[in-house]
């Protein structure tokens, strides 16, 4: 389990860090090409748009094949994609190149996924998910400040680290991680994979809940540097620095959330913290003292680390038969999300009121995915769910 744990933990750490990579580089960046805020949020949504388009297809491929191979061929066009990025001299070829970016990223994370629930022991899956979380918490603990760090110096720089470590873990991918084909190899077909999963109204009930939930959570997470360098006047190492705490709290919920699952069962778990999360974000709009600011988002996602591996465990229990599928399309949903988040996060923000408008729309997506999962009963399961 240890080895998984860490190849798993490390391909999130890599895919997180160049998720959020342009968030924290987004003032740098609108000065440099000469475009507004409510603009720059296109350098995310173009990532999140080839992710969430390819995510389609990646996953009835990965379904059919060996999976170390889908994550290894992904992982060599994430390198060179991401290399490019530090040529990107104007804001198409930033456009183009995170595009291609996000494209290479929906063929490795979902194997992440798909291959924890059947390479670990039942009663291990929670906790494996969270290790794998915790990749993404510590890109926002280290990638994100060590970007932050490293724009201060050069913006070129931040994408050409990120493109070597890709190429050190696409060797430990070849060389230590085993094949990941699981049972028969069959030939894949879309229409038939497709047709299993449209058919499950569990599935796509969950992946609708997923998609409005991640579409709130995300308007937050992009403008965050936004709102500290505009409203507390943060200098980009500064920003970083801030965001140490807060990826902090994240990794801490990824690590430690499976102990919450096991003492009020997963059930409730899940719906305490998305409640937890709606009353943080009605809080947060009346926050303008940075310190607040900071403890009050820190503890956010805190939260969001609590969550994220029940919403990985719950959308895996409903499609045994076809968990890259699914995976890829859960990932779609939160790219997806992702891209309706930084166009109208740019919006808000500017429109709006700043940040206070950014985080009332959270609290309003939130509020609809607690409503939307309730309907699909999962609360009201008194037995474990079946993963």
């Amino acid at each position: 389990m240890k080895k998984y744990s860490l190849i798993f933990f490390l391909t999130m750490f890599l895919i997180g860090t160049d998720t959020f990579l342009i968030s924290p580089l987004l003032p740098t960046l609108s000065h440099l090409y000469g475009i507004s805020t409510s603009v720059s949020g296109w350098m995310v949504s173009a990532y999140a748009i080839g992710y969430a388009v390819f995510a389609l297809f990646s996953g009835p491929i990965s379904d059919g094949r060996d999976r170390k191979k889908v994550m290894i061929w992904g992982l060599l066009a994430f390198a060179i994609s991401t290399f490019l990025c530090g040529f990107a001299f104007n804001f198409p070829l930033m456009l183009l190149f995170r595009l291609l970016a996000g494209i290479s990223a929906s063929f490795v994370t979902p194997q992440v996924w798909a291959s924890i629930p059947v390479v670990v022991d039942k009663a291990d899956i929670v906790k494996v998910m969270g290790y794998a979380t915790a990749g993404l918490s510590v890109s926002q603990l280290v990638g994100i400040p060590i970007g932050s760090y490293l724009a201060a110096v050069s913006w070129h720089t931040p994408f050409f680290v990120i493109s070597t470590l890709a190429v050190i873990l696409l060797g430990l991918l070849i060389f230590v991680l085993p094949e990941l084909e699981i049972g028969q190899r069959e030939h894949f077909s879309f229409i038939k994979t497709y047709t299993k999963v449209f058919s499950n109204k569990r599935a796509l009930s969950h992946l609708f809940a997923y998609f409005v939930f991640q579409t709130g959570s995300f308007t937050v997470m992009t403008f965050i540097s936004t709102w500290f360098t505009k409203s507390f006047n943060l200098t980009l190492a500064g920003v970083g620095t801030a965001m140490i705490a807060i990826g902090g709290g994240n990794l801490v919920g990824s690590l430690f959330g499976s102990r919450i699952v096991d003492w009020l069962g997963l059930q409730r778990s899940f719906l305490y913290e998305l409640l937890a999360l709606i009353g943080l974000y009605l809080v947060i709009p009346f926050v303008h003292i940075f310190w607040l600011a900071e403890v009050l988002l820190t503890f956010t996602f805190l939260v969001n680390g609590f969550i994220f591996p029940l919403f990985m465990a719950t959308l895996q229990s409903t499609a045994k038969d076809a968990r890259s599928t699914i995976s890829s399309l859960s990932n779609a949903a939160m790219y997806f999300g992702e891209t309706i988040a930084g166009i109208v996060g740019g919006v808000l923000f500017n429109q709006f009121n700043g940040f206070s408008a950014i985080s009332l729309f959270a609290f309003l997506m939130i509020g609809i995915s607690v409503i939307l999962y309730s309907s699909s009963g999962i609360f009201r399961r008194q037995k474990q769910l079946e993963l």
